[in-house]
């Protein structure tokens, strides 16, 4: 029996800031996209570049950051990585107010965004496990998402409301907000951490090998992780053109678009409610690869949109963002929980950082191919080979033994 996270000290402070955060984030999700598509009129090229400099340091650091992460204090690096992200997001308003924006400064946000996240995502991954008991991990990761999916479903929309009374660029103020509200929250959480002394540290190569050799034997790390890729290959084709498929080609006001993030992020909030009764009634593997078959078939519905009325478009993008959202957090809360459980302590950081490493590495050059192969088959086109992709992602575990297990693995094998 699972015991509650919320009886453990510190998670409610966590808990808050994350909500908070979460809440600007979405802002800036909506903003950036309507910024560079509406105002900057960002070609699919451009798209690409951007959505790459926002990944680019996944692929350029990832390994290195979960090294350090290890050695670190987990809740002094989110602290820190918070206020870099604050101080980055203020300087969109700050180029609007005093300088003409152009889309180089974007990718230099973007990028600089990404590296900050990096250390910030590793360290909270990392941290639950210390922050939690081993037993309400799962319950900690599920309130977590619950609350992300409510500032999904409430951020997108409210932030096209606001859109009709003030500019995109002043939204971004709201995300420095969280973030530095995040930074507060978690700066009042009592750390019980103890780094690893100096003199009982190997070198840093030595442990990010560590990192990369735990993954390597662990049979069910090599699929999700070869799933994850595949998906992520996929889905950021996808979504590196949506902004210009849907607010340009099909003429949705950001004012829709926001509310058609909300709309999924219903799907992502029930999702997060009901993936433990789904994963005790038909078993975690079969609901790991269920979720990969109801994403792939969610994201095919996005290119069909041109095909349908007029009238009808609104809909059926709000039913693709809708299933989307719902199998990617099913996916997500069972694949980390999983991950958390399997792994020891000690190698958290480096296990995290060499999954993300490959997952998250692999979409600067996927949002690169994503303006190649918009430029040459056009933006439907590119979008299909996309949803190919991601519809072949559900393969490594379908495949596998895992999809017949009712509990995945809790200790390393």
């Amino acid at each position: 029996m699972s015991s509650s996270a919320l009886h453990q000290p510190g998670f409610i402070q966590l808990w808050a800031g994350e909500a908070l955060s979460q809440f600007g984030w979405q802002f800036t999700g909506l903003a950036v996209p309507v910024i560079a598509v509406n105002l900057l009129h960002a070609s699919d090229a451009e798209m690409g570049y951007l959505n790459a400099a926002n990944t680019i340091a996944f692929l350029a650091i990832g390994l290195v950051a979960g090294g350090l992460v290890d050695r670190w204090r987990k809740r002094r690096v989110m602290i820190v990585t918070d206020l870099i992200r604050a101080g980055v997001v203020l300087s969109v308003p700050l180029m609007f107010a005093f300088g003409q924006p152009q889309m180089w400064h974007f990718y230099f946000v973007a990028m600089a965004l990404g590296f900050a996240t990096v250390f910030f995502d590793i360290a909270y991954q990392s941290y639950i496990p210390v922050l939690v008991e081993s037993d309400a991990v799962g319950d900690a990761n599920a309130k977590l998402e619950t609350t992300a999916q409510i500032a999904r479903l409430g951020g997108p929309g409210l932030a096209g409301l606001l859109l009709r009374v003030v500019s995109a660029p002043v939204l971004m103020l709201v995300n420095a907000v969280g973030f530095l509200a995040s930074a507060g929250f978690l700066s009042t959480i009592r750390d019980s951490e103890a780094p690893v002394p100096r003199s009982k540290r190997p070198p840093l190569m030595k442990e990010i090998g560590e990192g990369i050799s735990f993954v390597w034997q662990q049979h069910f790390l090599r699929r999700v992780t070869m799933t994850t890729a595949l998906s992520n290959l996929g889905a950021t084709i996808i979504f590196t053109l949506e902004p210009i498929l849907v607010l340009r080609m099909l003429g949705v006001t950001p004012f829709w678009y926001g509310v058609i993030a909300s709309v999924g992020a219903i799907g992502g909030l029930l999702a997060s409610l009901v993936t433990t009764r789904l994963s005790d009634r038909i078993g975690q593997g079969q609901a790991l690869v269920l979720a990969m078959l109801i994403s792939g078939a969610g994201m095919a519905l996005l290119p069909l949109a041109v095909l349908v009325p007029t009238g009808w478009v609104i809909p059926v993008l709000m039913v693709q963002s809708f299933l989307v959202a719902f199998a990617v957090i099913v996916y997500n809360v069972l694949q980390v929980t999983a991950r958390q459980r399997l792994c020891p302590t000690p190698l958290l950081g480096r296990m995290n950082a060499s999954i993300r490493f490959v997952v998250w590495g692999i979409m600067p050059i996927s949002a690169l191919l994503a303006g190649l192969l918009g430029s040459a088959l056009g933006t439907v086109g590119a979008i299909w080979v996309g949803v190919a992709l991601a519809a072949a992602a559900c393969l490594p575990l379908l495949l596998s033994r895992y999809a017949r297990m009712r509990e995945l693995p809790t200790s390393p094998e």
